[in-house]
């Protein structure tokens, strides 16, 4: 199995996936990231008094630190907020909160996109639509989740399946982010 947070990190850079999985090593955790986890945490102390206007929603029940898995995928992963809502045509809602500055990437979008697949399959039914909340703006997105999206989430997980079974070695996405990664002292090859 192998965790939603995986695809993010794989749209990063894939080597992240080489050096958690196949050679795992020790990781820095820097400043950035606790920050950034503290930050998280106290959104979400905050979340659980909130209403469900900001979402464009009437009605719904919402689910904390949901767990999804899918064998079939060979995915698992901890949503941090499920909607559940009576609406027929999507019943369910995907929220994933950030702390960046940066705005919404790629990377986060396709996160999204593994968790409506992991939806698809638990309400057996299309998900569409999601949303980002960014936690230094405290903006909530409305993302459209596209069948291209699922596609390309999908590949993604069939890549870092691959990447760990045949203990590839992959090539860096771009040497701009290596600068703040936190596997940068492993890729000797970069400098």
């Amino acid at each position: 199995m192998i965790q939603v947070t995986d695809i993010k990190q794989y749209v990063y850079c894939p080597r992240v996936i080489y050096y958690t999985y196949v050679m795992p090593v020790n990781k820095k955790v820097t400043y950035k990231m606790e920050h950034g986890r503290e930050q998280h945490r106290l959104e979400m102390i905050k979340e659980k008094r909130r209403g469900l206007k900001s979402y464009s929603l009437i009605e719904g029940k919402r689910y904390f630190d949901y767990q999804l898995k899918s064998e079939k995928l060979g995915l698992t992963g901890k949503l941090d907020l499920l909607i559940e809502t009576d609406n027929s045509s999507q019943p369910a809602y995907p929220v994933e909160m950030k702390y960046t500055f940066k705005g919404i990437q790629a990377n986060i979008k396709y996160q999204l996109g593994a968790y409506a697949l992991l939806l698809e399959e638990k309400y057996n039914t299309s998900i569409d639509e999601g949303f980002i909340y960014i936690i230094p703006k405290k903006e909530i997105h409305t993302i459209p989740i596209s069948q291209e999206m699922k596609e390309y989430a999908q590949k993604v997980i069939s890549a870092i399946h691959n990447i760990i079974e045949k203990e590839h070695f992959p090539d860096p996405k771009s040497k701009r982010r290596c600068h703040d990664c936190e596997f940068r002292k492993f890729c000797n090859d970069l400098y």
